[in-house]
């Protein structure tokens, strides 16, 4: 009886998000780069967004992102569609980097991401599987700090790979984030003290990072 219970709760809520989703059109007329470059295009038949890193911006956890225009965000539900290859000649130290950036401020000056390392979740080293995903808050929380400072704390593993779509859903309310993979029912990744605070608000965006030809699709806001 229990079981039935948890059961038709699960359905009334997933019933509820369907109805209030907002399906959010990636196309260039409603895109801006920001230190990156983009472009549309057919994947397997569908209409997708091609994002790369400008290779000028040398360090890492930057604003290197596509902003989706006309859209401020503080607390809710993201979800995208992204799938990541290297690209021809990608350092050594690439691994797929790809992900969301949430709360951006008007002169992307500060935003908060969630993003992945697909090629981490096959290693046969269990230290890097542990660093699949990871958060970080620009400009002062980057992941490199938080690791030395908090290990482990802002980064975790769940199974992806390259080449393949990975459904991201992020949920995020106050200083609360939650990152769900693949429709799964637990979060991979829980944030429990957002860097920008509670009352961040911006805009949303598509991330990458060096070495990462990446691709989005199948964008919702609940």
């Amino acid at each position: 009886m229990k079981m039935k219970v948890i059961l038709l709760i699960n359905t009334l809520v997933f019933v509820a998000i369907s109805l209030y989703s907002q399906n959010i059109e990636l196309n260039i007329n409603n895109l801006e780069a920001v230190n990156v470059f983009m472009s549309s295009q057919k994947l397997d038949g569908e209409d997708v967004i091609r994002v790369v890193k400008d290779s000028v911006i040398k360090e890492f956890d930057e604003p290197t992102f596509v902003k989706i225009k006309d859209v401020k965000f503080k607390d809710g539900i993201i979800e995208v569609k992204v799938l990541s290859r290297l690209l021809p000649g990608a350092p050594e130290l690439s691994r797929g980097f790809i992900g969301l950036a949430f709360r951006i401020n008007k002169d992307n000056s500060k935003f908060e991401s969630i993003y992945l390392r697909p090629i981490n979740a096959r290693s046969e080293s269990q230290l890097r599987r542990n660093h699949s995903i990871q958060y970080f808050a620009y400009p002062n929380y980057k992941y490199h700090r938080l690791r030395v400072e908090s290990p482990e704390k802002y980064e975790s593993y769940t199974d992806m790979t390259l080449n393949e779509w990975i459904t991201l859903r992020i949920v995020v309310k106050g200083e609360t984030a939650r990152l769900y993979i693949n429709n799964n029912h637990q979060p991979s990744l829980i944030i429990n003290d957002l860097k920008l605070g509670s009352n961040a608000q911006g805009a949303i965006g598509v991330f990458v990072d060096v070495g990462t030809e990446g691709f989005f699709k199948d964008m919702k806001i609940y």
